[in-house]
């Protein structure tokens, strides 16, 4: 593919790109503030979400050692498993929020600026990640490789980053559910 190609084939994802780095952030939001009434809260879920985020975290690794070892077709099945899972966890999060009050973390102390540390990353990067993470697959899928590359060692860091902390969080507030 040349590379004039490779170029018109990513912009005419841009647009896509950032349409959904900000509406999915802003849909979360006001989702989050919206609670159904008469329904059964979903207080099952947080576990099962953390869950995913350990998957995720996984899955992700796995991927960039299948990639090392030249498993191009296994890192590309894994990097849509580790997509599907960050939405799976995304529309379980959203469910819990609009059916359940929000837990208040008791901790007093160091810990309780731990938990609001690693609480207020994982929130930040977890909107930052989602264009990189969107810009990286176009980047692979348009077989921009080169620049796939380039921005897959941002993107990584940073989706490990909200996979692990996203795991790290649920194990801290967990005693307060």
């Amino acid at each position: 593919m040349s590379k004039e190609k490779e170029i018109l084939d990513e912009k005419k994802y841009n647009k896509l790109i950032i349409v959904l780095s900000v509406l999915i952030p802003i849909v979360v939001a006001i989702l989050f503030g919206v609670k159904i009434p008469n329904v059964e809260p979903l207080t099952f879920l947080p576990p099962i979400y953390a869950s995913i985020n350990g998957l995720t975290a996984l899955v992700l690794v796995l991927a960039v050692l299948q990639i090392k070892k030249g498993n191009r077709a296994t890192h590309e099945k894994l990097m849509k498993l580790a997509i599907m899972l960050s939405v799976s966890f995304l529309v379980m999060y959203v469910a819990y929020h609009m059916t359940s009050d929000s837990t208040k973390f008791e901790g007093e102390g160091a810990i309780k600026y731990v938990y609001y540390f690693i609480l207020l990353t994982h929130i930040l990067l977890s909107i930052i990640v989602i264009p990189f993470v969107l810009i990286t697959y176009v980047r692979a899928i348009t077989n921009n490789i080169e620049k796939h590359k380039k921005i897959a060692r941002i993107t990584f860091p940073l989706w490990l980053y909200v996979a692990i902390t996203g795991v790290i969080v649920y194990i801290m507030i967990s005693p307060y559910y």
